[in-house]
């Protein structure tokens, strides 16, 4: 009970400083620039998410980062590629956390351990009040390893948006 009356302070504190504050018009552009030079270098799509908090009845069911990355996976239709390679970087604010889900394609290549250490560099830049270079790290970093499996292929399609997503 105490964990759980904690949590839904740090997720009310989180809403006086929303994800909008940490990450204003030109650090979106920077991450959608970083995006679309990475989706260049391989046939694999990149969606990054950032939420500042979830819903008091997120909280009451006590989803977890993991759950609600795999909700956004799914409503951002990051799953629905042609050929099952996207991938998307979620960022939960007030729990400090970053999540990677990769669809079906990426994930039977690339070892979970891979993305949870990506997550952990990740979430140390959001620590240090860094939060643009820490997505656009998380972007690149992705990109490279797209880059290895999939490489860009003539007529690879942009599948889904570019854009950074603020929840």
């Amino acid at each position: 009970m105490v964990n759980w009356l904690r949590r839904l302070g740090r997720h009310w504190l989180a809403q006086l400083r929303p994800a909008r504050a940490l990450l204003p018009e030109q650090a979106l552009a920077q991450i959608e620039a970083e995006v679309h030079a990475a989706e260049r270098t391989h046939a694999g799509e990149i969606r990054v998410a950032v939420e500042t908090s979830l819903s008091w009845l997120q909280l009451w069911r006590n989803t977890s980062a993991r759950e609600r990355a795999l909700q956004v996976f799914s409503a951002l239709g990051v799953w629905d590629t042609a050929h099952d390679n996207g991938v998307l970087i979620y960022v939960l604010l007030a729990d400090h956390a970053v999540e990677i889900v990769a669809d079906r394609a990426i994930a039977a290549h690339i070892p979970a351990a891979e993305w949870a250490a990506l997550c952990a560099e990740v979430a140390e830049r959001f620590r240090n009040g860094e939060p643009a270079a820490g997505c656009c790290h998380a972007v690149r970093s992705v990109g490279k390893h797209l880059a290895r499996h999939f490489p860009a292929a003539g007529g690879d399609g942009n599948e889904l948006p570019n854009q950074p997503v603020l929840l």
